[in-house]
């Protein structure tokens, strides 16, 4: 099981707090959401993982989810990661098919190339396109870090860092269970 909150702070749009929680049993995959796809917005998915390497490791997930509230739709998707060394990359990315207005589709995604010098620290370079914060970029990018310590995730992301009408931050909690 894992938990985790991020906290959106913006200059010009009004903040939010978009919330996730997964739990996995061998390669069953469930996972639920709020604010994720849309503002005042919830999902639930279902995926089947899929993983391997020792050295080279990888993860697959394929999601499918129902979205309801502010927008309504199903999204089909995927998880995945790849890691070498102290190198990974983790991506997922939906297409959320809008069922009320199917012009409002759109597709999601989130990357994030990191490097792990030692156990408890993370950063790296963050994309991400969203429909929960507007701008004049279509893509969303950046840089982050993660502190772990057990159990517990705590992360601050930068989006355009060079960009001071367009630049925002985030900074998540999590934990696992």
């Amino acid at each position: 099981f894992s938990v985790t909150g991020s906290y959106y702070s913006f200059r010009d749009q009004d903040d939010f707090l978009l919330a996730f929680a997964t739990a996995e049993r061998g390669p069953l995959h469930l996972e639920a959401r709020a604010n994720y796809e849309a503002i005042d917005s919830g999902s639930l998915f279902v995926g089947w993982k899929f993983s391997g390497g020792e050295k080279l490791t990888w993860e697959l997930t394929p999601i499918l989810g129902a979205v309801f509230g502010q927008k309504e739709g199903i999204a089909p998707g995927f998880e995945a990661a790849i890691g070498y060394g102290i190198v990974d990359f983790y991506s997922e990315s939906e297409y959320v098919l809008d069922t009320e207005v199917e012009e409002d589709s759109f597709t999601y995604s989130w990357n994030e190339l990191g490097i792990s010098p030692v156990e408890w620290l993370r950063f790296g370079i963050v994309t991400q396109r969203t429909m929960v914060y507007q701008s004049d970029r279509d893509i969303q990018r950046g840089f982050f870090a993660q502190v772990m310590y057990r159990k517990v995730v705590l992360g601050a992301y930068v989006f355009n860092p060079d960009d001071s009408d367009n630049r925002f931050t985030v900074f998540s909690l999590g934990a696992e269970f």
